[in-house]
């Protein structure tokens, strides 16, 4: 069974909440809005200001969890006081404070019984405050994915930071010095991003949305200090209640555009294996890389 996606060349506030009413279910009780809030030093991460009229729509509140960096690369949101100082200086707390969810432990362990490669998933523990939550994804690339869409919010976004140590490492360590000394294989990574997604969207059940904002099309990710400038133009917004789903659409996008830089794009994506992870999603069945897009 397909799933449908939502696409709109219009990037504007406007257009993000006008594709959440085309899906058709209005998100109940206390709802988690999952956004990336940008490394220090980034330039492309998507500003709060963006953001805030589709929070203000479901009365939400932001969430983010702690990183994994250690000593692998430069970035300071690995810590809580770090974190929330960066909050402070990209403009988050003054649209809204953000809900670092796994700010004090201890964490949340969520069973993975079919799991490729992860037996559990560790998740910060305030994402249990929450009825429903709303995915607002940058499509872009990403060094180590390939690219970071809908299913690595999910996984590395939601994991506090002993839950992405423990996706890096593939099931093998909390660390989050020692993980990087036992990263996973490259497969094995993506399928473990995969098990990690899926206890997110079983979490939630229905009650889970997912937008991916196709702007600022750099080959780095959000959490990448000094990133690469976009090599491509801006595609859209898509909307979907099916995270498989509206990935694949983004890259199906990618391929299909006649942008110059697309190249560049896409053997980031591939060298990193990042197809993979969406088809180790499909094969854990929380979603479908079939889908019906429909243009708004």
């Amino acid at each position: 069974m397909s799933a449908t996606v939502y696409f709109t060349r219009e990037i504007t506030p406007e257009k993000v909440i006008e594709l959440y009413h085309k899906l058709g279910y209005d998100l109940p009780g206390k709802v988690a809005v999952k956004v990336h809030t940008g490394e220090k030093g980034n330039q492309n991460f998507i500003r709060p200001t963006f953001w805030k009229p589709m929070l203000d729509e479901v009365n939400g509140t932001f969430v983010e969890n702690n990183t994994a960096y250690g000593d692998a690369y430069e970035g300071v949101r690995d810590h809580t006081e770090g974190h929330r100082a960066l909050l402070e200086y990209h403009g988050w707390t003054k649209v809204q404070p953000v809900d670092l969810m796994d700010a004090e432990g201890p964490d949340v362990v969520w069973d993975i019984p079919n799991g490729k490669v992860l037996k559990t998933n560790t998740v910060g523990k305030n994402i249990l405050n929450y009825d429903s939550m709303l995915v607002l994804a940058h499509f872009k690339g990403h060094p180590m994915g390939g690219y970071g869409g809908a299913l690595k919010q999910l996984s590395i976004g939601c994991a506090s930071s002993a839950g992405k140590a423990l996706i890096h490492s593939g099931g093998v360590s909390t660390d989050i010095i020692k993980c990087w000394d036992k990263h996973a294989e490259q497969d094995r990574f993506c399928e473990a991003m995969a098990d990690a997604a899926s206890t997110v969207v079983d979490h939630f059940g229905k009650n889970i949305l997912f937008i991916n904002v196709m702007k600022n099309l750099s080959v780095d990710c959000d959490c990448t200090a000094q990133a690469e400038d976009p090599c491509m133009e801006d595609i859209g917004i898509l909307a979907s209640t099916d995270p498989v789903a509206i990935d694949q659409a983004c890259m199906d996008l990618i391929y299909s555009s006649d942008y110059p830089g697309k190249d560049h794009f896409i053997e980031r994506v591939e060298s990193r294996h990042g197809i993979h992870t969406i088809e180790a999603a499909a094969e854990l069945g929380f979603g479908t890389r079939e889908y019906e897009l429909v243009e708004v």
